[in-house]
């Protein structure tokens, strides 16, 4: 047998060179590229072996872990999960910045293969710099943080386990079902031992969709399921763009007159002016598709983890009605008191349709969703028109950044009021022009998320809409963006404060506190007033802040014509948010309280968990 002595560190760089992609017929590499932040943890390991690979396997460096770890998440989302990155910190603080990035590639079960450096398996030096000591474990290490956050952990404590560990790791990244983040941890001696690896283990592999056909009884039971139905309403999630079953999707729902909700992962699914598109559905969801939802006698959900927000907390659903579950994960195709349909999209739906034959639903029922699409649209044509209002809402931006994106442009957004306001109002006839990380709604993805998105897909104008809240956790991936050449445009939105939670305080009961700044513990004076523009225009971007959303339009312009990243920044309204539209969520209320808001808050509150209770 054939060998190569490599230090672990260059059998993993080496190993993950050699993994490639099938993508419409055309051979890619698995990893588009490296994030790294060097310490003392990994610099001498993977930053040795990342040296030599520099021009076939890039490594970019970003000013925040956690910030270049979002910036992978969102480029592999943006790819709908067929290419990935990898991002190594040094030992200590710089890894256990990126666990919380691993928790939102978790929850939106996205790959990304996270190389943390660990301190020293042979202990010889401890305690070193940055290491955490366990009083009564000695094995456990700040990496042990990974492990719930993962899909896949290992620690490679010997140079050999990459052997059996790197083949489990890529199967967990590839895997349709069990996709999420892997995380190896590193220790910084291990990177730099020596081992014979034998040269086949570095072969290339090409790696390929797996798609899972349905069981046939289930897929019968289904079909009854779906001919019993006169009322149907089909849930399109994330989980059909991932499969890339697009085009299954339309041709059942047209051919069936199926109405068509969308959740934050799924929408775009179909294109927005699509005769069968409802609109978005649940908590932040279109009149339109609530209405149908509250009456319909079948929920047909796609490729959805049927999160919350949109079930609308299991209180929105007509309690009588039944749940066919279309999933690729057994996982979430129970969930719900659902009937599982256990396969890929693209297959089954394709199976759906040829099996149904002539049946259709009611035609009222047909008809009852045109009238309920034509209303939203023209609440969604107010929402969005500028009224000259002293300070602009959320929607009036939305409307002017939706009016400026052109036909292949991608939206980002994360956290706070502006997703409820963008699963409401954007609309994109791109599969992929709406991007939001709602899972974990993380705040401080935006606009690292936005540089990811924008390396996914270059050609395509990235906007980023951020809150002042969200810009001032994490914005140093603007000067990532500019050093690195991806030019994003972001718009922030300062309603002085966390806007969005200060509404849900106020829906709960609660006066204004600690929210907004103005009702915040602050010296004489209050809060300083954050200048953005200037603030960007340190980082490196161009910058202009404007007062209204007539000064919005144009800037866009000039955005847009510009050759690096741009930041505009206006003043909004904190209080205004588009009333219609919508469900109830649970956020639990105090069941004693002085205030008389918080009682009438809570006897809504149980009258909400009452209609909740039927759907258990």
């Amino acid at each position: 047998m054939n060998t190569v002595r490599l230090t672990m560190a260059q059998a993993v760089v080496r190993y993950m060179m050699a993994q490639k992609v099938e993508i419409d017929g055309e051979l890619k590499p698995m990893f588009a590229g490296v994030w790294a932040i060097f310490g003392h943890g990994n610099v001498a390991g993977l930053g040795e072996a990342l040296y030599h690979v520099q021009d076939e396997l890039p490594t970019y460096r970003a000013h925040n872990e956690q910030g270049m770890a979002h910036a992978a998440i969102a480029y592999a989302k943006t790819l709908n999960r067929r290419q990935m990155m990898a991002c190594t910190a040094s030992a200590g603080p710089g890894s256990t910045n990126m666990v919380t990035a691993a928790a939102v590639a978790h929850v939106n079960r996205l790959p990304v293969l996270f190389l943390p450096g660990d301190t020293f398996a042979t202990r010889m030096p401890d305690p070193v710099l940055q290491q955490v000591e366990n009083f009564h474990d000695h094995t456990l290490t700040s990496n042990d943080c990974f492990k719930p956050v993962s899909r896949f952990f290992d620690r490679i404590t010997r140079p050999e386990q990459l052997l059996t560990s790197l083949p489990q790791a890529m199967r967990v990244l590839t895997d349709p079902v069990e996709c999420g983040p892997v995380t190896l941890a590193m220790p910084q001696d291990v990177q730099t031992m020596a081992y014979d690896y034998p040269e086949h283990f570095f072969a290339e592999k090409v790696h390929r969709l797996r798609r899972q056909s349905p069981d046939q009884q289930e897929l019968a039971a289904a079909i009854e399921l779906i001919r019993q139905s006169r009322k149907p309403l089909v849930v399109a999630g994330g989980g059909v763009h991932y499969s890339g079953a697009l085009s299954e999707l339309d041709t059942l729902v047209s051919t069936y007159h199926l109405p068509v909700g969308e959740t934050q992962a799924g929408k775009g699914a179909l294109p927005w002016d699509h005769e069968q598109n409802m609109g978005t559905i649940g908590v932040t969801g279109a009149a339109s598709t609530n209405a149908l939802t509250a009456e319909a006698d079948l929920i047909i959900a796609v490729g959805t983890r049927l999160g919350d927000f949109a079930s609308g907390s299991r209180a929105m659903i007509n309690p009588d009605a039944r749940l066919l579950c279309l999933n690729v994960a057994s996982f979430d195709a129970v969930k719900h008191k659902g009937q599982p349909l256990v396969g890929d999209a693209r297959l089954t739906l394709s199976q759906v349709q040829w099996a149904l034959g002539d049946w259709q639903p009611d035609g009222a029922w047909i008809e009852k969703a045109a009238q309920l699409r034509a209303e939203w649209n023209k609440t969604v044509d107010i929402a969005t028109t500028d009224r000259g209002t002293n300070l602009p809402t959320d929607a009036e931006v939305v409307g002017a950044v939706n009016r400026a994106a052109g036909e292949k442009d991608i939206v980002v957004c994360a956290a706070g009021g502006l997703p409820g306001e963008l699963q409401k109002l954007w609309r994109t006839r791109f599969d992929r022009g709406y991007h939001m990380e709602y899972g974990y709604s993380c705040m401080g993805y935006e606009l690292a998320g936005g540089l990811g998105t924008k390396m996914a897909k270059p050609d395509s104008e990235v906007f980023v809409m951020v809150g002042d809240g969200s810009y001032l956790m994490l914005n140093s991936e603007i000067a990532t963006s500019v050093m690195l050449g991806h030019k994003i445009i972001a718009v922030v939105l300062d309603n002085r404060g966390f806007g969005c939670i200060h509404r849900l305080q106020q829906f709960c009961g609660g006066p204004g506190f600690n929210n907004l700044l103005d009702d915040c513990l602050t010296v004489e004076g209050g809060a300083p007033k954050t200048d953005f523009a200037a603030h960007a225009a340190a980082l490196g971007a161009r910058a202009e802040k404007v007062n209204n959303i007539e000064e919005l339009e144009a800037a866009l312009q000039r955005a847009k014509a510009s050759n690096v990243s741009y930041v505009i920044t206006l003043d909004t309204d904190p209080l205004l948010d588009t009333k219609e539209g919508g469900s109830w969520w649970d956020v639990a209320v105090p069941e004693v309280s002085e205030r008389s808001e918080v009682e009438e808050a809570r006897k809504r509150y149980e009258s909400y968990k009452a209609r909740q209770w039927q759907n258990m």
